[in-house]
């Protein structure tokens, strides 16, 4: 998906240069991150700010059009975490490496995205070691 210059800018500064979901930064890789629709295009999302936020490729790929996933606790079908709309501390917080989810959508997004799949958690352990990722 390409977006114009000055919308790719804006999400990438909005973000603070991290992923959305998992706050990996994106300073740690080569390649620029994807901007992902949080409503995919699919679902007659639109390529507009509001609907767009920068995700590394792990949780872009993980995530692709879903919209929704089941949070593991309750077995019910929620909505996934919208950067734009809910905010991060509200949801998740940090327990070391392992991200955890204070909401159903919270919980379902972190299901969805696999944010704690044991490769994640060992690159996050050794990054947070070196203190190149946050831990807030």
């Amino acid at each position: 998906m390409r977006v114009e210059k000055a919308l790719d800018a804006l999400v990438r500064q909005r973000a603070g240069f991290a992923c959305e979901y998992c706050r990996m930064p994106q300073s740690l890789y080569e390649a620029r991150f994807p901007i992902d629709h949080i409503i995919a295009q699919q679902h007659g999302g639109p390529t507009a700010p509001e609907n767009l936020a920068l995700s590394c490729y792990r949780c872009n790929t993980s995530k692709g059009p879903n919209i929704s996933g089941i949070d593991p606790v309750t077995g019910r079908i929620v909505r996934l975490y919208h950067p734009r709309r809910d905010a991060w501390s509200e949801h998740f917080e940090w327990q070391g490496a392992i991200l955890i989810g204070h909401t159903p959508r919270a919980r379902a997004t972190i299901a969805v995205l696999a944010i704690n799949h044991p490769d994640y958690l060992a690159v996050r352990r050794s990054l947070m070691l070196e203190g190149l990722f946050p831990s807030k």
